[in-house]
């Protein structure tokens, strides 16, 4: 049956053609196994630890380090490039939560298997062995770079009844998404490339082959000023090069001349003074800033 003619049955009623068996569709809060899950992830961060680890995710599929690559949405990203960073989202997910790698789905809370699942489009695909089972579904928006999730059965009368793909992956009706799941979190900024407020002619110099790093570095401090820039953004930058945090460093006698101070995270003072401008900076944060708080961007 088409997407636009699907007949959801209701919970109550009889979930059929379902490899687990025919089975009574249970509401969220008649659901002793949904329950459980939603009681040992209410105790986490979810939103945080969900932004930390999509951001570690697209991270991973850019390879910044070694292509230059930064933004996920740009012409030099395959599109099965965009869908990978579900399949490594989960295991960082994983990693966050502290759960094992546990079949026969993804991992086990509560004692209960639970799939992880993630889109960067609408929908999500769910493998055959997925459904009628407990998944947590993310939708990741790239262009609006924040995200979601809910927890929620996938029960198969819930799942569009076309042939599927060639692995029976189908996908979870909106219906059932709004009605019948349990938002976990609402929408969640994630953090945004600052190489990404860069203009395609600035972007082109600061990640050219040449000039040097400390010049390209001096560029891209001076064009991205008062904005906090990552350490994986060094890599990037310095993408293929020696030490390019090193070279980085090497940039604040520049800097100066041009009235910037360079403030880097790792040090207590650096952080201080970002602190006083109200910055934050991570450990591993840059900023360059008009020390007499005049500087432009956002941190």
């Amino acid at each position: 049956m088409s997407r636009g003619r699907l007949v959801l049955q209701e919970p109550g009623e009889a979930c059929i053609n379902t490899l687990a068996g025919e089975h009574i569709l249970l509401s969220p809060e008649q659901d002793s196994e949904v329950l459980a899950v939603l009681d040992w992830l209410r105790h986490r961060d979810l939103a945080g630890l969900y932004t930390g680890a999509i951001s570690n995710a697209i991270d991973y599929v850019l390879d910044g380090p070694r292509t230059g690559r930064y933004d996920l949405l740009g012409a030099d990203v395959h599109p099965g490039e965009k869908a990978s960073v579900g399949a490594k989202l989960e295991y960082e997910v994983l990693r966050s939560l502290g759960l094992p790698k546990k079949p026969p789905l993804d991992t086990l809370i509560a004692g209960v298997p639970v799939d992880i699942k993630a889109t960067v489009g609408s929908n999500w695909s769910i493998p055959g062995e997925a459904h009628c089972q407990v998944c947590i579904c993310t939708q990741i928006q790239l262009g609006k770079s924040r995200h979601r999730s809910w927890l929620v059965r996938a029960h198969r009368s819930w799942l569009y009844r076309g042939a599927g793909n060639r692995d029976g992956k189908r996908g979870l009706a909106v219906h059932a998404r709004d009605h019948w799941s349990v938002p976990l979190y609402d929408w969640t900024p994630l953090p945004v490339n600052p190489l990404t407020f860069l203009t395609p002619e600035q972007a082109g110099r600061v990640l050219a082959e040449k000039p040097g790093q400390e010049r390209r570095f001096t560029m891209m401090f001076q064009f991205l000023e008062g904005r906090i820039i990552p350490r994986s953004v060094i890599s990037t930058v310095g993408a293929g090069r020696h030490d390019p945090l090193r070279r980085a460093r090497n940039v604040r006698a520049s800097l100066e001349r041009g009235g910037l101070t360079l403030l880097c995270g790792k040090f207590p003072q650096q952080r201080d003074l970002a602190a006083a401008h109200k910055i934050t900076l991570g450990p591993e944060d840059w900023i360059a800033l008009r020390m007499d708080g005049e500087h432009s961007g956002a941190g």
